[in-house]
């Protein structure tokens, strides 16, 4: 199922499927807060590490199939299977963006 993403939230999927830290944090504003698994992190550096991180110790595929507005955010459901424990799930990425970037994601279960 395909579903019509903003572009934000569409060139984060794009560069998290291609498994770049540098192209996903370029997804972001430079002071954005990403929460993820209990943890925050703040700036664009520490996402690319956060993500570079996630990247190296799972192999996964994230399949976007449901968006929502909920409380000035965008809600994406996704389908996360991968060699992680507790695959297949379905998690919600919760955005708030700045024009063309991403000044928040919380992706929760």
């Amino acid at each position: 199922m395909s579903i019509d993403l903003p572009q934000p939230a569409a060139d984060y999927f794009a560069a998290d499927k291609g498994r770049s830290a540098e192209d996903v944090a370029a997804c972001f504003t430079e002071g954005a807060i990403v929460r993820d698994e209990g943890n925050t992190y703040a700036g664009r550096e520490a996402i690319r590490h956060w993500k570079e991180s996630s990247s190296t110790k799972y192999t996964y595929t994230v399949e976007p199939f449901a968006i929502a507005a909920e409380d000035g955010r965008t809600v994406v459901t996704s389908h996360l299977a991968g060699d992680f424990p507790g695959s297949p799930v379905d998690l919600r990425y919760v955005f708030v963006f700045e024009g063309n970037k991403i000044a928040e994601l919380e992706i929760a279960v």
